[in-house]
């Protein structure tokens, strides 16, 4: 009887991210974004009593082009979701997107330490995850 293999969070996530201010506007987050790959953005804590928040690209699409708002006058903190649900780099993948179905995500920050490390998504679990573990 073969074992699968466990494939943890860590080692599918990815490591770069965008941590952007609060006070940013999106027109700044944009133009500065080195990671937009991944789809969103992780805005830091302002404090250590503090919590991080997410701001999607689906966010920027529903709060604030369809609502034909300015990108220059809308600042970060004003669509972001906050406190954010994070995951652990050791959880097994499988909790991990049982997790996501389960509180509606699509996306996870990694939080080890209380620090940001990486961000989760279905399309790390699925081609680096699964995948790859079928080749």
């Amino acid at each position: 009887m073969s074992q699968k293999q466990l494939v943890r969070v860590r080692d599918v996530m990815k490591k770069d991210f965008d941590l952007v201010n609060g006070m940013s506007t999106v027109a700044e987050v944009l133009k500065t974004s080195e990671f937009a790959e991944s789809k969103c953005f992780i805005v830091d804590r302002r404090n250590d009593d503090d919590e991080y928040g997410l701001v999607l690209l689906s966010d920027i699409a529903k709060k604030v082009l369809a609502r034909d708002k300015s990108p220059e006058r809308i600042n970060i903190y004003e669509i972001m979701s906050k406190p954010v649900i994070s995951v652990d780099p050791d959880m097994d993948i499988r909790y991990c997107t049982r997790l996501f179905e389960n509180f509606g995500l699509s996306r996870a920050p990694v939080l080890e330490n209380k620090k940001i490390i990486g961000i989760i998504g279905y399309t790390d679990i699925v081609l680096r995850g699964v995948r790859d573990r079928l080749s």
